[in-house]
């Protein structure tokens, strides 16, 4: 299976060489890299880092979380694996790729898959309980059928790390343009919904977390909830979310007992900012757009709301 790589960045930073480094050391052979750059203002596009690769240059304005993957895809199309890779994802080791695209040979109804993400090295007690927690060591295979079990977390993924059969992508249209953020819990669903299974793959892992503070998580918790109030159908396809809430709650808690009893307090703040946030998310729609943008961390998209 021909396999195309899609990396969108800007000001990519320290672990950039890293991330070029593990995608060359891949034993799976990788037909193309598309590198999709918004105006790198630092060594992102340095010839010792892109040499080989396709690079596509947009302006930081135009940037679309879904509408610039599919356009990348659109320049780029000939390949039967879409894998997509965020600037700040470093392969674990060079067998991730070949583990992947083995799935996909494995199962062919498997129409997209995601892999394990890892703390980043010397990441703090609440980021890696937030990898081990999303995370796990199992691998799982989600279709439709398992929506009444699994609820809103039948659909879960990140671009991070996830490849695409390209004849399930194109059968769903790719990623949809205009969207806040979840352009792959999108196209998960409606993968679902069209009959294509799911994987979560353990034994493709990369490193990716952040440290977000109580703001950041406040933002990135309205733009879920802006994401979720905008997309009504997964709702009634896969339930809501609030659940789940409650049992990161629990994890985290159990989880900090036994490392950390002092960091209960943030812990404790952080989900109240992420509840505050998701909540008001929510109800956008009753706020003025000014408003809506103070609150985001994907500001850029209330310019074209």
């Amino acid at each position: 299976m021909t396999v195309n790589v899609y990396i969108p960045t800007l000001n990519a930073g320290g672990r950039w060489a890293e991330v070029v480094n593990m995608l060359r050391a891949q034993t799976y052979p990788v037909a193309k890299v598309i590198i999709i750059d918004s105006g790198s203002t630092d060594d992102t596009l340095a010839k010792d880092y892109v040499d080989g690769f396709q690079v596509i240059n947009i302006d930081k304005k135009d940037f679309d979380h879904g509408g610039t993957r599919h356009m990348a895809v659109q320049q780029f199309p000939d390949a039967d694996i879409y894998l997509f890779i965020t600037q700040d994802a470093i392969l674990a080791d060079a067998r991730v790729i070949e583990n992947m695209i083995n799935a996909f040979q494995d199962n062919p109804e498997l129409g997209m898959a995601y892999g394990r993400q890892l703390p980043h090295k010397g990441a703090k007690e609440l980021e890696s309980h937030a990898r081990l927690f999303n995370y796990p060591a199992v691998s799982q295979v989600r279709g439709l059928a398992d929506a009444p079990q699994f609820g809103i977390k039948t659909i879960s993924c990140s671009n991070s790390f996830a490849a695409y059969r390209a004849t399930a992508y194109w059968e769903v249209a790719g990623f949809p343009s205009g969207t806040i953020m979840g352009e792959d819990v999108v196209i998960a669903g409606q993968m679902l919904l069209k009959g294509w299974q799911k994987a979560y793959l353990a034994d493709a892992p990369v490193y990716h977390s952040h440290d977000y503070t109580l703001g950041e998580e406040f933002r990135r918790y309205f733009d879920i909830g802006v994401f979720h109030a905008t997309n009504p159908w997964i709702f009634d396809h896969f339930g809501r979310a609030e659940s789940e809430g409650l049992k990161y709650l629990k994890s985290e808690t159990n989880y900090l007992l036994r490392k950390n009893m002092l960091l209960l307090p943030k812990a404790l703040a952080s989900n109240f900012a992420k509840w505050l946030g998701y909540k008001l998310g929510l109800r956008h729609k009753t706020m003025p757009v000014g408003l809506n943008s103070r609150f985001s961390m994907h500001r850029a998209y209330w310019n074209k709301a």
